[in-house]
């Protein structure tokens, strides 16, 4: 600066130092920080002390600063005090703070204007709340908050990303209408991971590091969930309402970041053979399993297998016919099925709509008193159609267990998702997947309002956690805790009508 620098900006940069400083030396700590990043910050900081410095001790002595506070933000990574996820938003403020040739700019003609500039770029190493005009966190601004939703898109289980999205945009658009939360719309963003783990990755990145996502809600599948948590888990993002049932979402003592809205896979199927058993009369040797041949058919095979267990029959004996993900090829399971000598009586079906029709469609007439029934996963409007395209003696009898209360029915949590639906997305009829997209959904909103306008992801999950009796009209009260992470465990019954509508039905 020309003509020397004076006092004032001397202590302007000084302080500059012990704010800056911390916020690089913590990004050093984490290695998946690109280094160019963190270099670039440095070398502006560098070249504002020379710019500043009149002399040769005046920059010793700046430099000692920062170096000792770039030193202390090392420690807080390496100590626990800091995690790399918030150390990378920090630095993603900063590098948005000072964009610019350097940051020279920052010492203006005045300490006034430098002191102002100082603390704008320096926020995010401040330990205050965020304020409406500061920095935030990942996935939040001033006006947004961005979430992410990671799902088939294409292939054969299409219609499960295509409803859940729906209903989460739908209690969004709801929120967002009545002026969203504290003043910010929520944004949903979609990936398509075509319901294969292999291409989860890569939808998980592009949700985090291109869409720059809050959190994720309504991600689909068991296979894919069991890619995606752990990309979660070690950015310490929210996951949360997945649309699968499966038990490596409901670890004991729960992940921190990962909540349910529904209940377990095992839940819904021990609910089912017990209807079978009790109600229906059949002898657990005359229940047989149709499940897909990965992480989720074998959630849902547990079930079967934890309720013949409680009846005290060998779950040894199950037969269990498989077929293979993302596809409709159910010769193999048919076959085994016409070999069995034990008269099979009715199939529990942990699949997905098409494979489950397929199913149907090739045992029907070989069976024409078999019962089918189905975890709430298979898409229930999607199989309905399927079903009823091949004719009413398909579709007849056939049951759905439901983590959502009937679409057909007049509780306040139905109707108020239908008028929203119908508003939002005129032309799109009610489904058992986008309705329990749109109560998850709301139930992420409540935390969300309550957890106020200072929101961060820890604040937000701590509030979730003290989630009691939240009533949304479902006909159940929800809830969390930090040792229960599933707001529901309501398991409800429908069967296809002639018709090919669901009706309810009693499961015990």
């Amino acid at each position: 600066m020309a003509g020397g620098a004076r006092a004032g900006d001397i202590d302007i940069v000084r302080d500059l130092a012990v704010r800056v400083g911390p916020v690089i030396g913590s990004a050093q700590a984490c290695r998946d920080i690109a280094r160019p990043r963190i270099q670039t910050i440095v070398d502006k900081f560098t070249a504002v002390i020379r710019e500043a410095s009149s002399n040769e001790a005046e920059r010793s002595d700046l430099t000692k600063v920062f170096d000792k506070s770039v030193t202390d933000g090392r420690a807080s990574v390496t100590l626990g005090r800091m995690d790399c996820s918030r150390a990378d938003r920090q630095l993603a403020d900063l590098e948005r703070s000072i964009a610019g040739p350097s940051l020279s700019s920052v010492i203006g003609p005045s300490a006034a204007v430098a002191a102002t500039a100082a603390t704008a770029a320096t926020a995010p190493a401040v330990s205050v709340p965020p304020t409406p005009t500061g920095p935030f966190p990942r996935g939040i601004s001033e006006r947004e908050i961005r979430f992410g939703i990671a799902a088939p898109f294409s292939g054969a289980a299409r219609e499960l990303g295509r409803q859940m999205k729906l209903g989460i945009e739908t209690a969004f658009n709801r929120v967002n209408e009545s002026g969203g939360i504290d003043g910010r719309m929520l944004k949903l963003f979609a990936a398509d991971d075509g319901y294969e783990p292999t291409r989860t990755i890569d939808a998980m990145k592009q949700l985090y590091e291109k869409d720059q996502v809050f959190g994720i809600i309504g991600n689909v599948g068991t296979p894919t969930a069991a890619v995606a948590i752990p990309y979660a888990l070690e950015r310490k993002m929210l996951f949360f309402g997945a649309f699968t049932g499966a038990n490596l979402l409901r670890n004991d003592p729960p992940d921190r970041y990962v909540f349910n809205y529904r209940a377990s896979y095992v839940q819904e199927t021990d609910a089912v053979v017990r209807y079978l058993v009790k109600m229906r009369r059949i002898q657990p040797r005359q229940i047989a399993v149709f499940a897909q041949q990965d992480s989720y058919g074998d959630a849902g095979f547990a079930g079967v297998a934890k309720a013949f267990r409680t009846m005290g029959v060998n779950d040894g004996t199950i037969l269990r016919l498989n077929y293979q993900r993302n596809s409709v090829d159910v010769e193999d399971a048919v076959n085994q099925l016409k070999a069995q000598k034990t008269p099979i009586r009715a199939v529990v079906m942990v699949a997905t709509y098409r494979a489950a029709a397929k199913f149907i469609e090739k045992t029907r007439d070989l069976y024409p008193t078999m019962i089918y029934t189905n975890v709430s996963f298979v898409g229930s409007t999607a199989l309905a159609e399927e079903l009823k395209l091949l004719g009413a003696r398909y579709a007849s009898g056939v049951i759905v267990t439901q983590v959502v209360p009937a679409v057909s029915g007049y509780s306040s949590a139905v109707l108020e998702y239908k008028n929203a639906l119908a508003k939002f997305f005129p032309g799109e009829a009610p489904d058992y997947v986008s309705l329990e997209g749109y109560v998850a959904a709301n139930v992420l909103i409540q935390a969300l309002k309550r957890t106020g306008p200072q929101l961060d992801t820890e604040k937000l999950i701590d509030t979730l956690e003290n989630t009691r009796n939240l009533d949304l009209g479902l006909g159940t009260t929800l809830g969390f805790g930090r040792a229960e992470h599933q707001a529901s465990n309501k398991i409800w019954g429908t069967a296809l009508d002639e018709a090919g509508r669901f009706q309810p039905i009693e499961l015990e």
